[in-house]
């Protein structure tokens, strides 16, 4: 069973923008995810990815297999990447930012 959530005045703030429960980023309601049946949370898209992502690395955990073993070499190679801040670089950073939002 579904209903359609009520915005309050605690919920919407200038201009009707909405929070995102994560980090506090305020914007529009419909670039924000809900979650569930939980009408109050908000998160952005940045914090929905990261989300996510989050969910894979757990549900990898217990598992085996070609697929789990490649995603966790990614993670790791962009912890890697990350640590040595090539993501910063002004050469390839955007190139690594762009091929990050498609990988595990």
């Amino acid at each position: 069973m579904s209903a359609e959530p009520i915005s309050t005045a605690v919920d919407t703030h200038d201009e009707g923008n909405v929070q995102c429960w994560c980090c506090d980023i305020s914007d529009a309601p419909e670039r924000m995810v809900q979650l569930g049946n939980h009408p109050e949370v908000h998160l952005c898209l940045r914090c929905a990815h990261f989300v996510h992502q989050r969910a894979w690395e757990v549900e990898d955990e217990g598992t085996r297999g070609a697929g789990a073993f490649a995603r966790g070499r990614l993670r790791n190679l962009r912890a890697e990447v990350m640590r040595r801040g090539w993501h910063q670089s002004r050469l390839i950073g955007g190139g690594l930012r762009w091929l990050g939002k498609y990988l595990p």
